[in-house]
């Protein structure tokens, strides 16, 4: 965990630093070139640091050890943190969204940018771009949604400049000035949408819930690899940032004592975390079998199957 954390601290700093040097370049250029999508591209990397500092303070609290308030540990705090981040991606879009729209309905005059917004527009393609490999790099290789976020945003930051690189140039092709207001409107709308996107992708985590619905297959597979355990069900799994909590009933017989149950149980334990990765912890429930009871909550082999012809008929 400590290693994981130095590497997300690292790679934040890598991203304030890079972002604060490229924000900085396209607003003051766009000012002097009089390009409103160039310094609207340069609003949204200044979100950029703003988001990278939130990653690094999550980091921070992610680092705490788990005490009598947060018996789980703060490995939540990255989900919370990404969610913040989409909140602060939303705002810089809608800002930039409402003052292009103000522009273009009071008929604003507006100059015609000047080449040097096309340079500073192509150097933030590239560095985005090395920026965004290394960000993708190192959460995946240590499993962190909240780089992996930043990395997306930091992909999409490649299109944005992208698509104002090319209304720079339809704009200086075309001399239509109106050209730069309408790629500044349309970077606006795509900003906001990138966050809602982010937004949803953390609900799923702060809500228990889990992507990977394979992970419940490899869960049966092991409990029917033990002699002497059968039957897993209510079956739950909870995502901590990168490590899950997992948590199922199994049936075992009745006639067998307390030791031998708890044996069959601790072997079960074993086997998942074999199968699974990134594994924070297994708690097994031994019943007797045959043992009827009506399940509220949780995953069993039969509703899951269920459930997944359901959503297959649905569409």
């Amino acid at each position: 965990m400590k290693e994981r954390t130095k590497e997300i601290k690292t790679a934040s700093w890598i991203g304030i630093i890079g972002n604060t040097i490229l924000a900085i370049l396209k607003i003051v250029i766009g000012f002097i070139s009089g390009s409103m999508a160039v310094i609207g591209d340069g609003i949204d990397t200044a979100t950029d640091v703003v988001t990278y500092f939130i990653t690094l303070i999550a980091a921070r609290i992610m680092n705490k050890p788990p005490n009598y308030r947060f018996a789980y540990g703060y490995n939540r705090a990255e989900a919370v943190a990404t969610k913040a981040l989409s909140f602060v991606i939303f705002f810089a879009g809608a800002q930039l969204f409402l003052s292009t729209i103000t522009s273009i309905i009071k008929n604003v005059p507006h100059e015609m940018p000047s080449f040097i917004a096309i340079y500073v527009t192509i150097f933030s393609i590239v560095s985005k771009a090395i920026m965004a490999i290394y960000q993708f790099h190192v959460g995946r290789k240590i499993q962190s949604n909240m780089l992996i976020a930043n990395a997306k945003n930091m992909r999409n930051d490649i299109l944005i400049s992208s698509s104002v690189l090319t209304g720079l140039v339809f704009t200086q092709v075309l001399h239509l000035p109106v050209l730069d207001l309408i790629t500044a409107l349309a970077v606006s709308i795509w900003i906001m949408k990138i966050a809602f996107g982010i937004f949803m992708e953390t609900s799923r985590e702060l809500m228990d819930g889990i992507d990977d619905t394979n992970l419940y297959y490899k869960i049966f597979d092991a409990v029917e690899d033990i002699e002497g355990a059968s039957n897993p069900h209510k079956v739950r799994i909870r995502r901590h940032s990168n490590m899950y909590t997992i948590a199922l009933d199994i049936e075992v017989d009745g006639n067998k004592s307390i030791f031998e149950g708890h044996r069959i149980a601790r072997e079960v334990e074993i086997k998942i975390m074999e199968r699974i990765e990134n594994i924070y912890d297994v708690m097994v429930h031994t019943e007797p079998t045959g043992n009827i009871e009506k399940e509220k909550f949780g995953v069993s082999r039969g509703n899951i199957d269920d459930e997944c012809k359901k959503n297959k008929n649905a569409k």
